[in-house]
């Protein structure tokens, strides 16, 4: 068990402590299930009305939050409670799992293979010909990576992800279980002698630095070259990406959305839940696209699009409006 006091959790998220509490806090809570050894956080006034019946002993909060702690209970004042609480989080966070030895007996490493100064494999992993993985690399158990891949230094891949053939994974990332990285693009033709003729995918995926990959997501090999992902994007937990498509940096895609194949997002461009983007469609850098939406053409840079077939918000929301009040008449 991991205890804090107020001031040692001040010390390490450089906030304004206000008020005092004498508890030494035992882990982080959401208000309304707080206990009173624990922390929790307040990133928005709308939320100020569910401090006083919280048993929270302290806070992390919004500099502008107007109500007082109370007694015994303590906020800390910074400029983004949402940002300060992940360094609060990183202080309550439990060990990763264990490894017994630093590669499972279980194991299969082709001789070719490249293995980096502290890497961990775990048991049934395979890493197969003249893969090379960086320093510090975490592979855990039943993971595949096949030939000619590359792993960066100080990148997770937890149980079941795929990395297929002469793909590169950046440093610093995350692909989490059952992920697949490199699988076909899907491509067919019509063809008179076998129906649908299959298009071979000769390319790779290439994924920068800090990305991560969410659970049961997959991002397909291109055609031709690479499909690649921009340092830093973060990928949710069942989404597509498409052959050939191309992410800037710092990208975002909630989780169910999907790009066709050759898409270009520039970058931080966000994509909500459930939306998809039509093939080689180009989206400019920060572009926003609401959850539902379907985009059938370019957006330029900075623009926010809404519906099916997606529109500009302001727009989409007018034409919701009239559609509302019609149907009250």
């Amino acid at each position: 068990m991991k205890n804090y006091s107020i001031e040692d959790i001040n010390n390490v998220v450089k906030g304004t402590l206000v008020g005092a509490t004498s508890h030494l806090i035992s882990a982080p809570e959401q208000l309304e299930l707080a206990k009173e050894t624990e922390i929790s956080f307040i990133g928005n006034k709308k939320y100020e009305k569910f401090w006083q019946d919280s048993k929270a002993c302290a806070a992390i909060v919004n500099e502008d939050i107007a109500i007082e702690p109370g007694e015994n209970r303590a906020f800390i004042k910074v400029k983004n409670a949402d940002l300060a609480m992940t360094l609060v989080l990183e202080l309550f966070a439990p060990a990763p799992p264990l490894f017994s030895s630093e590669i499972h007996p279980t194991a299969v490493i082709d001789a070719s293979a490249k293995v980096g100064a502290g890497t961990r494999i775990g048991a049934n992993a395979y890493i197969g010909p003249n893969v090379v993985l960086g320093e510090n690399v975490t592979i855990y158990p039943n993971v595949t990576i096949l030939d000619e891949c590359t792993i960066g230094n100080n990148t997770a891949i937890w149980p079941g992800a795929v990395v297929r053939e002469r793909c590169h994974v950046g440093a610093h990332c995350i692909l989490h279980p059952n992920c697949t990285i490199g699988a076909d693009g899907f491509g067919f033709r019509p063809c008179p002698e076998k129906g649908l003729a299959k298009i071979p995918q000769i390319g790779n995926v290439v994924l920068g630095n800090y990305v991560e990959i969410g659970a049961n997501s997959s991002v397909d090999r291109g055609k031709f070259s690479s499909t690649i992902l921009g340092d830093g994007c973060k990928i949710d937990n069942l989404v597509q990406i498409g052959h050939n498509s191309i992410l800037g940096k710092f990208c975002i895609m909630a989780g169910n959305s999907g790009l066709a194949g050759s898409v270009t997002l520039g970058n931080g461009v966000i994509i909500g839940g459930s939306a998809s983007i039509k093939d080689h469609t180009t989206l400019g850098d920060g572009v926003t696209i609401g959850a539902g939406s379907g985009v059938t053409g370019d957006v330029e840079a900075g623009k926010t699009m809404l519906g099916y077939p997606a529109v500009e918000a302001r727009t989409a929301l007018k034409q919701w409006a009239i559609l509302k009040r019609m149907a009250n008449q």
